[in-house]
């Protein structure tokens, strides 16, 4: 069995750092972990990463090309359709082994998670190749200090869920940057009363044209409890460790290690052959 996180979330959300952040964290705890790339137009990495999609194509390469003309986005989309027509290139980079966990930092597109069945197929393919794959959904806690913005990022999270049909865990990333104040607010976000939230319409968050729109799906959220966050300061030992457990919990990592052999323990005999009993007890 095999092990993998895809790391997803929208542009600018920290699934890079993510990433350096869960290496680092597992190098301290001897723990082997290894970085796959998706994203064809990344730029840097300061973790090494095993595999790199732009060594199968890259968004550079696909605008350069003067007969198809494509811009960032439509370049990305097309990376990635070329990048699914091609997975033999991931099954040889991954290789074969046994109980190996990877990061799969992915791109930030919406689209892929919504109306294209890139993401899909990749977690179709990575189940047929014997890995259990945990959805790991990213949102910058930046920006998640208002209500309308909140319940964007809310549907954008449950809108992957739905479309990977995965263990899934959303994120709030970027918490050490966020002030005293900011993060007391944002507790309210991280287990959130969706029609304490919505309450809010009040005081102008949302647009009055929608009001009933936007109250029946926050509703359908929250009657469900469809979606949660895990808070993620990266200051924070304990924080990254949280998230770390949660996920491998999901994915059952750990229980189909061989179990450590329990010492023997000591004879509770005497020298003399009789049974000592407990304190104060007599043979």
């Amino acid at each position: 069995m095999r092990y993998a996180q895809l790391v997803m979330g929208p542009a600018g959300s920290g699934k890079s750092t993510y990433c350096s952040t869960i290496v680092k964290h597992c190098e301290a705890l001897r723990r082997s972990v290894r970085v796959v790339n998706l994203d064809p137009a990344a730029e840097y990495f300061d973790y090494p990463v095993m595999a790199d999609i732009r060594e199968l194509i890259s968004v550079d390469d696909v605008m350069e090309d003067d007969s198809l003309r494509f811009g960032p986005n439509g370049g990305l989309v097309f990376c990635m359709e070329y990048f699914i027509q091609n997975f033999d290139w991931l099954e040889e980079e991954l290789g074969e082994g046994e109980d190996d966990y990877f990061l799969f930092d992915c791109p930030g597109q919406i689209e892929l998670y919504t109306h294209i069945p890139v993401m899909r197929q990749l977690v179709d393919t990575l189940q047929h190749w014997n890995f259990r794959v945990c959805a790991v959904f990213l949102i910058d806690s930046q920006f998640m200090v208002d209500p309308s913005k909140f319940l964007s990022g809310v549907l954008s999270a449950l809108s992957a869920m739905v479309t990977l049909e995965v263990p899934h865990i959303n994120v709030m990333t970027k918490m050490d940057l966020l002030s005293k104040k900011a993060k007391k607010e944002i507790e309210r976000y991280l287990d959130p009363d969706i029609r304490g939230i919505l309450a809010d319409g009040r005081e102008g968050y949302f647009d009055q044209k929608f009001q009933k729109l936007t109250k029946a799906l926050g509703t359908v959220v929250d009657d469900f409890s469809l979606v949660q966050f895990l808070p993620l300061d990266r200051s924070d030992e304990d924080s990254i460790d949280i998230v770390l457990n949660t996920i491998d919990s999901a994915i059952q990592y750990g229980e189909d290690l061989e179990p450590r052999e329990v010492p023997e323990l000591p004879d509770d005999d005497d020298d003399d052959g009789r049974d000592s009993g407990f304190p104060g007890e007599e043979s």
